[in-house]
């Protein structure tokens, strides 16, 4: 039987609404000593075997098709099934009774699991909200900042971020006559040095607010955003980092790259079902930082206002703590191992396969890569390279040979941009090297 959880005394604090249990600022203050963590009503899954990276995970853990070669996780992530299952078990415990869960029980568990999560990003808990994915964090903080803008400042930005970003930027000058200053990196780059060199020639005066990608989406390249900020703090500008790609496949600490701004999802290599993100804010800026939707918390602090963006599906943030266990289980570093080392030696086995180069020197990528495609699948006239020739071998690959994998028209070149987790092993990159030698023949 579940276990019932106690109503609060008449004394306690409301932070907003009717809800019984809405303490919300009191509980996330709370040091992990005078911490209450509220009693799962549920069984969750839990771990005990550990199974072999590769074919043995992907069985293990994993709800890939077996027919499929899969080394596109980069795109939207592939989730842990037992997360999957915890999802649908706290789905159907608030069913049972949904007051109950709703009214009295829900925000304690958000509360203990924004706890858990900042822990592993290495955070006050106090400086995190969960949201459903990088999308709307970008939109939360562009939107919020620009209204602190005087006329005649400007945004910076890469031509590495992420096309969704672009285009909010777009938005927010049209309304708001903001100038975009986008620099331009060109490949191949070796260094982080080189980044931060067009960085530092290129941000402006007059510049507010400069956004960068930790993983460009396109470009799969580590970027420096620890040097990036420090550099932008110096000059008197703030920082947002969209890290849609960094949680789980990076040792990411917010404390340590002290962004003003951090975003990441928590759905792509962190492997949590579909819906789930989380947006850091310093706490100088939070008095300023609004959601995009407006609720019972509004006023009543930074973690409430957040917290409860009216009834949705709550079930993915709370099947944090599953997929918590699970890589508490295999080990943190021993994942990011794998899962680099997989990604680098994939992309050395291909270089060979085809004679090709990649992207960016070898260390400057994580688990995904860039490979560019052999001369013989791309025009004879290299200048005219673009998406179109990119989506034709993508498709020969995904319809030909069941192999999910993006290819990228960069600069007048193609490359594929394979990805590893651990369901993946060096012979799922075999069959695309050899897929790829067979459309060259053909």
């Amino acid at each position: 039987m579940a276990q019932q959880q106690e109503r609060p005394s008449a004394g306690v604090r409301r932070d907003f609404g009717s809800f019984h249990s809405s303490n919300v600022q009191e509980l996330i203050a709370q040091n992990e000593t005078d911490s209450h963590h509220p009693p799962f009503p549920v069984g969750l899954p839990c771990f005990s075997e550990k199974a072999q990276y590769g074919k043995e995970t992907k069985e293990k853990h994993f709800l890939i098709e077996e027919n499929w070669t899969f080394i596109n996780h980069g795109a939207f992530g592939a989730v842990v099934k037992e997360a999957l299952q915890a999802a649908f078990v706290w789905q159907t415990y608030c069913e049972k009774q949904p007051l109950r869960f709703l009214d009295r029980e829900l925000l304690p568990h958000l509360v203990y699991v924004t706890k858990r999560l900042a822990k592993f990003v290495d955070a006050d808990p106090a400086d995190i909200v969960l949201l459903p994915n990088v999308t709307t964090g970008n939109s939360t903080v562009v939107k919020s900042v620009v209204k602190q803008f005087l006329p005649g400042n400007s945004i910076y930005t890469l031509n590495l971020a992420y096309g969704a970003t672009k285009k909010l930027l777009k938005q927010i000058s049209s309304e708001h006559n903001v100038h975009i200053e986008e620099a331009t990196v060109t490949f191949p780059v070796q260094t982080e040095e080189e980044i931060l060199s067009i960085v530092d020639k290129t941000l402006r005066d007059d510049t507010k607010l400069a956004i960068f990608d930790h993983i460009p989406s396109n470009y799969g390249i580590i970027l420096p955003v620890k040097k990036l900020v420090e550099l932008c703090h110096t000059r008197g500008i703030q920082v947002l980092i969209d890290g849609a790609h960094a949680l789980g496949s990076l040792d990411i600490s917010m404390r340590d790259i002290n962004a003003d701004y951090y975003v990441s999802n928590c759905h792509k290599w962190l492997c949590n079902p579909k819906g789930c993100a989380f947006l850091y804010v310093a706490k100088p800026h939070q008095q300023y930082i609004r959601p995009l939707v407006v609720s019972h918390g509004f006023g009543s602090g930074f973690s409430s206002e957040f917290i409860w963006a009216g009834l949705k599906d709550y079930s993915t943030q709370l099947a944090l703590h599953t997929v918590f266990d699970f890589w508490e289980h295999y080990g943190v570093q021993s994942i990011r191992q794998h899962i680099t080392s997989t990604a680098r030696a994939a992309g050395a086995l291909l270089q060979r396969a085809w004679g090709t180069s990649l992207l960016a020197g070898e260390n400057m990528f994580g688990p995904m890569v860039l490979v560019e495609l052999p001369s013989g699948i791309t025009p004879n006239d290299q200048r005219s390279i673009k998406y179109d020739h990119a989506e034709i071998v993508q498709n020969k690959l995904y319809h030909g040979f069941q192999i999910e994998v993006p290819v990228k028209a960069i600069q007048n070149k193609l490359y594929v941009r394979i990805s590893a987790h651990i369901y993946n092993d060096i012979g799922d990159y075999m069959r695309l090297a050899e897929a790829v030698n067979e459309l060259v023949k053909a």
